[in-house]
């Protein structure tokens, strides 16, 4: 047990790299804000505009959330920072992951809220449309928000799975909490700086966990 607790909760190489793991923290923290903010938006964008069945423009929503959803954020993650320099295209490694995990969490955003846009029944589409209403105006003000409430539970899931992705932002050398981690461990040949890094992992994900949850409770939909 001694050796345990020297190896993962060693006081001193904690006490020391502790400011460097805070600092990491809030890189992850706002990346992760960046990336929740950003992919639910561009989801339900996509949905929206997908709802105006445009013939081509529907072909083009469909592959961009097909081909987010099928490939590996870290492929994204690597080709990105990796492959647009080569096409004349710099970006940061804070950048390049904001981006990819956006899309990412953007393409099962859109599915989502389309789901909850075709499970509104029609006759909520027709009920609108009787008073007066255009298409826009009921999809916006009558559909858009029970959609989003049939939506929430799932949502809510994907988007805690997809943001739990910032900590491979430490493959394009973000100073992300892993990243910052790591090499305290390298250089303190102690795996105390990981402990510190989980521990900031809960502080940052357990409150959206329990946020998530109450969103769901309190604004889901009750039938």
């Amino acid at each position: 047990m001694d050796a345990f607790l020297d190896q993962f909760f060693n006081q001193a190489v904690m006490a020391k790299y502790l400011p460097d793991v805070i600092g990491g923290l809030w890189i992850t923290l706002a990346l992760a804000g960046l990336v929740i903010v950003t992919g639910i938006l561009l989801g339900l964008a996509l949905a929206c505009l997908r709802s105006f069945q445009i013939g081509w423009v529907n072909w083009l929503i469909v592959i961009f959330i097909d081909l987010f959803r099928a490939l590996p954020p870290l492929v994204l993650l690597i080709v990105g920072y990796f492959g647009l320099p080569y096409a004349g295209l710099q970006l940061s490694g804070f950048a390049i992951s904001w981006l990819c995990l956006s899309c990412v969490l953007g393409a099962f955003a859109e599915e989502i809220f389309w789901a909850g846009i075709t499970s509104v029944h029609k006759g909520q589409w027709e009920a609108a449309r009787s008073t007066g209403l255009g298409f826009s105006q009921t999809l916006f003000c009558v559909v858009i928000p029970q959609a989003i409430r049939m939506t929430i539970p799932p949502l809510t899931n994907r988007t805690i799975a997809i943001t739990k992705n910032t900590a491979l932002a430490s493959v394009v050398a973000v100073q992300e909490m892993l990243t910052v981690a790591q090499t305290s461990l390298a250089y303190a040949a102690n795996t105390s700086p990981l402990t510190l890094a989980a521990i900031g992992y809960l502080i940052v994900f357990l409150p959206l966990v329990i946020l998530s949850r109450w969103v769901e409770t309190r604004f889901a939909w009750k039938r």
